[in-house]
């Protein structure tokens, strides 16, 4: 299994400002220097990194120096974050737009995963028929995403319609789209990650984890997740792909990077730094 760190530890997780009034530009953004997370998660040990949608798009027009920016650093692009709303008909064709433009770009510069966040909750509350709505918007996300040798996953997260376990399991009969399981979103959801993981494994092409306690996120071995348990059951489904350390805040993101990264050493199938 090889290890990747999501950049959105430096600057926290904020989105674009013009995201308010334009679906085009509703992208994830963390305010950090890309340059300073990239150079730190390669001096921690890690191999790739993850980025939202937001901050790989402000390289559009500076390819060549992306490029060079991985290549300092001797790190891959895993995968980029992306997400909308799904549920609204009206401003669907939007979303996928944006998220195609991510898409092609990603590809570009050689990213191998498209992860999906999102699924609204309405003001009056979930409807039964959003589910269907969602599956159907995460199927066309899929094909941008093949149309461009991409992965696509679905990540579960708090503050969607799908942040509880019965949540998901509504949602997964209605799409073809893999899942990334967030450890920790799930446990703060109300499940048990484990439990997830064994049951979706067969859907399970990357996964996310961070570790959780007492209603924080917290860098691995500081909470209470199991990832011993997590890290067989990828290994007895054979699973050989990405492992993305993400923690939406650090006081310290370099320390909090190193800190998740010596723990992952004592996992015999995980590349040891």
């Amino acid at each position: 299994m090889k290890l990747g760190y999501q950049t959105n530890t430096w600057g926290g997780v904020v989105g674009h400002p013009a995201g308010v009034t334009s679906v085009k530009d509703s992208y994830y953004l963390a305010y950090g220097s890309t340059e300073e997370a990239l150079k730190d998660i390669s001096e921690a040990g890690y191999d790739g990194f993850e980025l939202f949608d937001g901050n790989l798009m402000e390289y559009k027009e500076k390819k060549e120096e992306f490029l060079k920016l991985m290549n300092e650093h001797s790190l891959t692009l895993v995968g980029v974050y992306t997400g909308g709303n799904f549920i609204f008909p009206d401003i669907l064709e939007e979303e996928l737009i944006k998220i195609e433009n991510v898409a092609a770009f990603a590809s570009e510069v050689g990213a191998e995963h498209l992860v999906i966040g999102g699924g609204a909750v309405r003001a009056n509350g979930i409807l039964e028929s959003d589910y269907r709505a969602l599956g159907n918007a995460l199927n066309k996300v899929v094909e941008i995403a093949e149309k461009y040798n991409l992965v696509a996953s679905y990540h579960p997260h708090l503050g969607t319609n799908v942040q509880a376990p019965k949540q998901l399991d509504k949602l997964m009969p209605l799409t073809k789209i893999n899942l990334c399981p967030d450890t920790a979103h799930i446990e703060a959801g109300g499940g048990d990650p484990v439990t997830v993981i064994r049951k979706y494994v067969d859907r399970i092409k990357y996964v996310h984890f961070k570790d959780y306690a007492n209603g924080d996120f917290l860098p691995l071995g500081e909470g209470h997740q199991k990832f011993d348990e997590m890290v067989k059951a990828l290994e007895e489904a054979n699973y050989d792909g990405w492992i993305t350390v993400e923690l939406d805040s650090y006081p310290d993101p370099k320390h909090g990077a190193k800190i998740s990264r010596s723990y992952l050493n004592q996992f015999d199938k995980v590349k040891k730094a």
